[in-house]
């Protein structure tokens, strides 16, 4: 089909769904990756496969998502598919001696989440959570910053994650699908402050307002109260585009830009202030090289399969993330 590389020395990938996310972001991330090679798509339409292993050059195409599960040169999965399809698919790939990325959120509930893992337990192999951010170079240094003490403490957290789409035959629209503000973006806020914090939270609390017509959370404020401190954050999927994290320490404060869609053709920022100026003469800026955090988190869980060793974000993390999850979405409707 066109693409000959040698891939004979990398982790052999084949895409389980034809997903925008698939196509636009992680299959080209993963074009330059030094351990790992995309050489199939499925989909359970062979046209529209066909149609995407030639734009995208990958040797593969195949008319349905077992055909994939049944090709013995498939090493590892990424699983593109709705919300819904999460665990079903995640299973059948364990259970064909398949490791598997799957997308974020990686169930529809924290049970869900516990059946995969008694799964992955019973097959050995390696499961894990596509959070992309986990692999990029900006919230590494994050991380190292807040654990070496750059900014004192750290004791509070906020973030803000939102989009506009009111379209009622969008999947990210549709309840049963899993769709909703906090199970597509509110998990990354969610993610990236257990992360950070290194810790789980006590308790959540939580305000949620759903669309009339769909059912769907379209704005949602959480507060997740941990040992160390506080993260507050607001995700809506009917508002202006607009992302940011904030990270507040007993002496001083870390800002990411550009937190959770990293652009891959340009460089990163985040900044760094010590608070002695409130117009902004203490803040300095730390400036990444341009990188693709979807080929960085392929290269690192196809190490983890070499290595034969932790997965970025293994499951037991998934399952933290869903718990929180399920207590924000139990919340009561704003009045």
């Amino acid at each position: 089909m066109g693409y000959t590389a040698t891939v004979s020395r990398r982790i052999r990938w084949g895409v389980l769904g034809a997903a925008d996310i698939a196509l636009k972001k992680v299959i080209p991330g993963m074009r330059g990756c030094a351990r790992s090679a995309v050489t199939g798509i499925a989909s359970r339409d062979r046209a529209r496969a066909e149609q995407a292993a030639r734009a995208l050059q990958i040797p593969r195409a195949y008319g349905a998502y077992e055909e994939l599960l049944a090709d013995p040169e498939i090493d590892a999965v990424y699983i593109p598919l709705p919300n819904h399809l999460h665990v079903p698919w995640s299973v059948r790939a364990a259970e064909a001696g398949k490791h598997v990325l799957c997308e974020k959120p990686i169930a529809m509930n924290a049970g869900e989440c516990r059946e995969l893992i008694a799964v992955r337990d019973r097959t050995g192999v390696k499961i894990g959570e596509a959070f992309m951010v986990a692999a990029h170079p900006q919230w590494l240094r994050v991380r190292e910053l807040v654990r070496s003490g750059r900014i004192g403490r750290l004791r509070s957290i906020t973030g803000f994650f939102s989009y506009h789409n009111a379209d009622p035959r969008n999947i990210r629209n549709i309840p049963a699908f899993g769709g909703g503000g906090v199970m597509d973006i509110g998990c990354y806020p969610i993610f990236i402050s257990r992360w950070i914090f290194g810790e789980e939270p006590r308790r959540v609390a939580a305000a949620v307002e759903r669309d009339p017509r769909m059912g769907t959370d379209r704005l949602a404020s959480a507060l997740l109260e941990f040992p160390s401190g506080h993260s507050i954050f607001t995700c809506g999927t009917q508002l202006v585009p607009y992302q940011r994290m904030q990270f507040f320490g007993t002496t001083g404060r870390i800002e990411v830009e550009i937190p959770f869609n990293a652009p891959p053709d340009r460089p990163c920022r985040i900044l760094l202030d010590d608070g002695s100026d409130a117009s902004g003469g203490g803040i300095v800026s730390e400036e990444f090289p341009v990188c693709d955090q979807y080929g960085l988190q392929a290269d690192a869980f196809s190490r983890a399969i070499e290595e034969d060793s932790e997965v970025p974000v293994p499951l037991e993390m998934a399952l933290g993330n869903m718990r929180v999850i399920d207590e924000i979405l139990a919340a009561r409707d704003i009045a």
